[in-house]
């Protein structure tokens, strides 16, 4: 489980960092690209793919995803901000609910009572995690984190398409879509630039190297607990899932003093059940 364990701590890290980015006044932008710079060096390292089999994809879906990560990141980074790491990582972890809705809705795929009741619980927790009593809460309070479980939906539903792609690996699909996503992402960063009349900067490109650790790290990390626990892939579904709710929900709360009220906190427990639920019928067929 100590994969499972530094996955967890790897991606609630990355909430960590975009929360403290504007404390130490980093442009995200630029910590995003050099995010993807990061994480292909650390795929050629750790993966040792092989380079001769990789080539410029012909399938579309490779440079869609190479437009959304970034975009999404970016998302992730302003709703952070916006609304805290606890409500952002229930987001972005319901946001699983979308690929099982694609394979009901596209794929006519058959859903026991189980897995309906983990969907509906998901999408009550979303609305109870986003409820604010406040008469003064901006627009963008709820439209960031909305984006980030659309945004994180969508690039979970094209990654499993892509797995389907039989000529490469899944670590080399891994790094070509991160080859994509770089120059995306620095083209993004250079108009920022140029418009703003700002510059590139050296502790951007610190920053960036750290999120891209920890953004890699937690991709790694869940790929080996997942071949750690070839027989048993629910226990790391559920303990990724559920453990980033609770951990993002304690910091966010202890640490950082984000408010949340009653029906938050019962919207942190109905995601964790919803969590429970969809794991039981995916990979039990309850």
């Amino acid at each position: 489980m100590i994969y499972v364990l530094i996955s967890i701590l790897c991606s609630v890290t990355v909430g960590v960092l975009f929360k403290l980015a504007a404390r130490y006044s980093i442009n995200v932008q630029q910590a995003i690209a050099w995010n993807y710079l990061t994480a292909i060096l650390l795929c050629l390292f750790f993966f040792k793919p092989d380079i001769d089999t990789l080539k410029l994809p012909a399938s579309a879906l490779y440079y869609l995803l190479g437009i959304l990560l970034p975009t999404i990141f970016w998302i992730l980074s302003r709703s952070v901000k916006e609304i805290g790491i606890a409500k952002t990582d229930i987001a972005q972890r319901l946001s699983l609910v979308l690929p099982l809705l694609a394979a009901y809705l596209i794929f006519q795929e058959k859903f026991s009572a189980v897995k309906i009741a983990g969907l509906l619980l998901a999408f009550v927790s979303v609305f109870l995690m986003l409820f604010n009593k406040g008469k003064g809460h901006r627009n963008s309070s709820i439209f960031f984190p909305l984006m980030v479980f659309l945004g994180f939906g969508t690039v979970d539903i094209l990654f499993k398409k892509l797995a389907t792609d039989t000529t490469m690996p899944y670590t080399s699909i891994l790094l070509v879509v991160f080859c994509i996503a770089f120059p995306i992402a620095m083209l993004s960063a250079s108009y920022q630039v140029l418009k703003s009349n700002q510059r590139f900067a050296i502790v951007n490109l610190l920053y960036g190297i750290l999120l891209g650790l920890f953004n890699f790290s937690n991709i790694f990390f869940y790929l080996k607990a997942h071949k750690a626990f070839a027989q048993q892939p629910s226990v790391v579904f559920a303990s990724m899932n559920i453990g980033v709710v609770v951990l993002g929900t304690l910091l966010g709360y202890f640490m950082f003093r984000e408010k949340l009220n009653k029906l938050n906190f019962v919207g942190v427990a109905l995601a964790v059940i919803a969590i429970i639920l969809i794991t039981l019928a995916q990979y039990y067929g309850s």
